[in-house]
This record gives structure tokens, C-alpha cells and sequence, in this order.
């Protein structure tokens, strides 16, 4: 089974219609999305509306949450000052555009996904999430410790456990068995369609493969393609800077950051 996986699009139209444009061709078996539709673009109700209609299975970023209840924190981690500014216009004229039917979509969607795969006479559970299984902005970053990140996995009885947030990609395998019996676990995260910070200016999502020999016993049985693809940046970044929202949105699309 191939399962397409995308998240943090935040209201990139261009990006998004690539993806599907790209994700199509590839033919997965399911697709889902993991949030933060809305944000630092200005084709918020598009992008949901886009999502909408292809009946795509869907959870709530923190954007997604905050603006679907209109409120003026996206529970976003802004370091500097600059950035706190630039955040609360982004919020402020987000709100201002959303439309009442997309915003009660938002305040909809749910917190998590979780599919229980039944194979090899055992299951295997995969999990979605945005932040993290215990909150929705809670960045899961590479660097995580070993000890960490298995006890969140296993808090939340996640053989796989995919999320984004970071909008940086990577795939981690780590071993929880005991007593000399393996029990592999996958933290994936997806990177981000609209906004990536990983210096790649493309746009990115995951292909995941579980098929029928999948099991925790075996470490390379379950397959993670990180697939980019090109957009019109300049397109996106230009609608940015004709739009009240800071132009340094624009020039983070331009740099991938």
C-alpha cells in the first residue's frame, strides 16, 4: 500500500496545485493530510476548499485551530521580536480574509489519525499527528533524543509515527524491543508543501509503502520516499508582497526557509 502523505501548506495555492499535479502521476493507494492549511499566504479559503472537495482525510495544524476559532495566537514559536510582529500580522490578516464556511471546516478537524494495520498475524499502528501525539505544536525535531522520542512513540502506541510542524524532513528509525527481541519504530516527518525550511526551495511530502511482509520485526520493511517537486515561487512570493503581509514571507519562499 502506498500511502502519500503532505502537510503545512499555509495558504500556498501555487505549491498545493503542484502537489497534486505531481501526487496524481504517482497513483497512491490513500492520501492524507496533515495540517496547517492557512497562514503566511493569501489563499486561505482556496487551499481549504481545494482540500474540501477531493475529500482528502485531514487533521488540524495550529493554525488550523487557532484561526478556526478566531483567535490571535496560532501557537506558532517565534524567537525574536521581528518574527513575534510579523506573526501577529499574519494571524490578523488571515482572520481577515477567512470565510465563515472554511473556518468552521477548521474548527472540524481532527486532532490525530490513527490506522491499525493487521499483518503477519500482528498489528501494525500508524499514527498522524501535526506537533506531536501529546500536543499540536510541539516540534518533534531530528536532534530529538533517542529516550525522548521513544516514549512518545510508545505513549501513543505509534509504530509509525508521521507528523510535520518542523518543515523539516527526516525519517529516524529507532528500536524499543527488550530482551533481545526488536521492535522497530519509524518517526517520520514530512516536511512541508507551502513553506519548507530545509533550504530546498521545492515543495516536499512522503510516499510511505506498507505491504504485506511489513512488521515491526524488520527495520527495512516499511518504505519512506521524500519526494520534491518544482512551483511557481515566484508567483507565491509575489502575492505575498502585494498583500499586507510581511515581505520577508516572500523572501523565505525564495530562499527555502
Amino acid at each position: 500500500m502506498k500511502i502519500a502523505l503532505f502537510s503545512d501548506i499555509h495558504a500556498n495555492l501555487p505549491a498545493l496545485e503542484a502537489f497534486f499535479e505531481d501526487v496524481e502521476k504517482r497513483n497512491p493507494h490513500s492520501i492524507y493530510c496533515l495540517g496547517d492549511l492557512v497562514g503566511y499566504n493569501i489563499w486561505a479559503n482556496e487551499v481549504v476548499n481545494e482540500i474540501r472537495k477531493r475529500k482528502i482525510p485531514t487533521i488540524a495544524g495550529n493554525y488550523d485551530f487557532g484561526i478556526g476559532r478566531m483567535s490571535n495566537d496560532c501557537g506558532c514559536a517565534y524567537k525574536t521580536d521581528g518574527e513575534k510582529d510579523n506573526g501577529k500580522i499574519s494571524i490578523s490578516f488571515t482572520n481577515s480574509i477567512m470565510k465563515d464556511e472554511e473556518r468552521a471546516y477548521l474548527r472540524t478537524l481532527p486532532a490525530h489519525i490513527k490506522v491499525e494495520f493487521q499483518l503477519n498475524e500482528d498489528k501494525l499502528n500508524l499514527l498522524l499527528v501535526h506537533g506531536s501525539p501529546r500536543k499540536i505544536n510541539e516540534y518533534l525535531f531530528e536532534d530529538r533524543e533517542e529516550k525522548s522520542m521513544l516514549r512518545i512513540m510508545e505513549q501513543a502506541d505509534a509504530d509509525i509515527l508521521c507528523f510535520g510542524h518542523t518543515h523539516k524532513p527526516y525519517h529516524r528509525i529507532l528500536n524499543s524491543g527488550i530482551d533481545g527481541k526488536n521492535h522497530f519504530r519509524h518517526a517520520i516527518n514530512i516536511g512541508s508543501v507551502g513553506k519548507p525550511k530545509d533550504n530546498d526551495v521545492r515543495g516536499g511530502y512522503v510516499m510511505l509503502t506498507i505491504n504485506e511482509d511489513s512488521s515491526v520485526l524488520d527495520k527495512d520493511s516499511i518504505s519512506v520516499e521524500f519526494i520534491r517537486f518544482d512551483y511557481d515561487i515566484e508567483k507565491s512570493a509575489k502575492a505575498v508582497e502585494e498583500s499586507p503581509l510581511p515581505n520577508e514571507y516572500a523572501e523565505n519562499l525564495r530562499r527555502g526557509y
